[in-house]
């Protein structure tokens, strides 16, 4: 039980990998509040956690940040652990241009709203409820797509290498402040999450569907949302207590190279 005693607040943990995260931690004994703006997947996963608790939560409201993180004090008297997980890709409500040239500025806007603000107001409040303790950890999910460019997701990409940036400054200022308030980010790749279904679909070609989207990665498979919660939980405990500002990348070793495994004959 690595985390016993401890407290966390997951973002945008109502599903997929923030869910998952949730579960891993409480797993090692903490106490979690999972938050999200998807109120009944959210609180049927605090429910099936146990000891867990729910409260809604726009990241890209500063009102909301600050009232979750009275929540946690209120509770628990503390907050060890932050999880900043919730994102938003911009093609939620379907396909539109987020290329270079054609994207909206208001499109763009909004996706760097909750994920690029979302995160800065995660730090913010998180250091925040951090200082009485001097301690803890801050665990931003960035991604593969802000390490290279992505043409099709002009505004995805750069808020994540926005993320993969202020994780380091987050770090650097805990430091010069004195605090043991580590900060890192994780980066994933493909990983099977709901997102996906729409791509994959039910059918007989699924399975085949599933190989095409992951050809170009040397593991040839998706990545589960296990692994990444594990990532989090190695991040969140004091295995990790002399790592901050640094990065992990989960990504079936896209960005080692080339397709490490010559194709069969």
């Amino acid at each position: 039980m690595k985390l016993d005693g401890r407290v966390a607040l997951v973002t945008g943990a109502a599903r997929g990998i923030g869910a998952g995260a949730a579960r891993a931690l409480a797993a090692e004994g903490a106490r979690v509040l999972v938050t999200d703006v998807r109120d009944a997947e959210g609180a049927a996963v605090a429910d099936a956690i146990g000891g867990a608790a729910y409260r809604r939560l726009d990241v890209r409201e500063e009102a909301d940040w600050a009232g979750a993180m009275d929540d946690v004090l209120a509770r628990w008297g503390r907050l060890d652990v932050l999880v900043n997980n919730a994102g938003v890709t911009g093609f939620e409500d379907g396909p539109a241009p987020h290329d270079p040239e054609h994207a909206s500025l208001d499109d763009w806007r909004a996706v760097h709203r909750t994920n690029t603000d979302g995160v800065f107001l995660g730090c913010k409040h998180g250091i925040r409820a951090m200082r009485s303790a001097a301690r803890g950890s801050i665990i931003n999910v960035s991604s593969r797509s802000g390490i290279v460019g992505i043409p099709a997701a002009a505004a995805y990409a750069a808020s994540k290498a926005a993320v993969r940036n202020h994780t380091k400054t987050v770090a650097l200022y805990c430091a010069q402040q004195g605090l043991a308030i580590r900060c890192n980010s994780i980066h994933p790749a493909a990983i099977l999450t709901p997102m996906w279904e729409p791509m994959l679909g039910d059918g007989p070609d699924r399975e085949a569907r599933m190989a095409a989207l992951v050809r170009d990665t040397p593991l040839r498979r998706f990545g589960t949302v296990e692994e990444v919660a594990a990532a989090v939980m190695y991040l969140a405990s004091d295995d990790s207590g002399y790592m901050t500002g640094s990065e992990l990348h989960l990504d079936g070793g896209i960005l080692a190279g080339a397709v490490a495994s010559p194709d069969s004959e």
